[in-house]
């Protein structure tokens, strides 16, 4: 006879059906012991590739492993009950072919029992989710500003700022949703874009410095604290540290699901013309 948890996690498509409904909370982790804390507040925990900066010390999130990632996806997992946890594929585990992807996202989701992975790039990498989703994994996009990508992007900058440059971040936005992703992180990107997005694809949006208007909100855990030395203008400290974490989180998830974060001073407006 099977013992079933009395504890249900949330699921991928559950996520998918929070369209347009209540906003959806989202914080990283990546240890066992904050996933139990995040866990109490949060719909979805993202384990992500930013463990290259806040754990490692590294500038850029491109040395993290696909070891690194299952490792700690596997501490999150066992911290955690009800939530949703994504997990990131790290840089050149999966841009190579599909077929690439697929291998590197089975070993996630075997070996650290999460619920979904996520992936960088649009109408680059839609047939790659497209390839994913048909065989039976869970696809989380991410648009905008790819942290991945800085070495050619050059910059850790906002994305949609000038006039005329809205069109591709829009494809890769369509793209997403329709390769079949049960939703996308929008991030850095202009307000107004981040607004129109949302109102235009089915998928549920993700806002990290996007609008108050997307279907819900993430951060990085250690910025939403005041842990990280430098952290972007779309991060408000919520709390304390030492006993005040538990309530910081608390308030993060109580002002995402009231839409009082993110406000004006966390989002980007339009760059005057000429």
């Amino acid at each position: 006879m099977s013992v079933q948890s009395t504890i249900k996690r949330k699921t991928a498509p559950e996520i998918r059906a929070r369209k347009g409904g209540d906003p959806i909370v989202m914080l990283t982790s990546y240890h066992a012991h904050t996933a139990s804390l995040v866990d109490r507040y949060c719909d979805v925990i993202l384990v992500g590739d930013s463990l290259g900066n806040v754990m490692h010390g590294f500038e850029t999130t491109v040395p993290v492993t696909l070891d690194m990632m299952i490792l700690q996806g596997r501490a999150v997992m066992r911290g955690s009950q009800q939530a949703l946890v994504v997990v990131d594929m790290p840089f050149g585990s999966y841009e190579a072919s599909k077929e690439q992807a697929f291998h590197s996202a089975v070993r996630i989701m075997k070996e650290s029992l999460c619920g979904a992975v996520k992936l960088e790039g649009g109408v680059k990498m839609a047939e790659t989710i497209a390839f994913l989703t048909e065989r039976g994994i869970p696809v989380m996009g991410h648009i905008g500003l790819t942290p991945q990508s800085i070495n050619t992007l050059g910059s850790f900058r906002a994305q949609g700022r000038e006039e005329g440059s809205w069109e591709p971040i829009e494809a890769d936005a369509r793209a997403v949703a329709d390769a079949g992703a049960f939703s996308v992180v929008v991030e850095a990107v202009a307000e107004p874009l981040g607004r129109k997005i949302t109102e235009t694809i089915a998928i549920p949006t993700i806002g990290i410095g996007a609008s108050a208007a997307c279907d819900g909100q993430v951060l990085v855990l250690e910025d939403m604290l005041g842990l990280s030395p430098w952290a972007p203008k779309f991060v408000k400290r919520f709390g304390n540290l030492g006993p005040g974490i538990e309530a910081a989180i608390k308030d993060y998830a109580a002002e995402v699901r009231s839409r009082a974060f993110p406000g004006p001073e966390h989002v980007y407006g339009m760059k005057a013309k000429g």
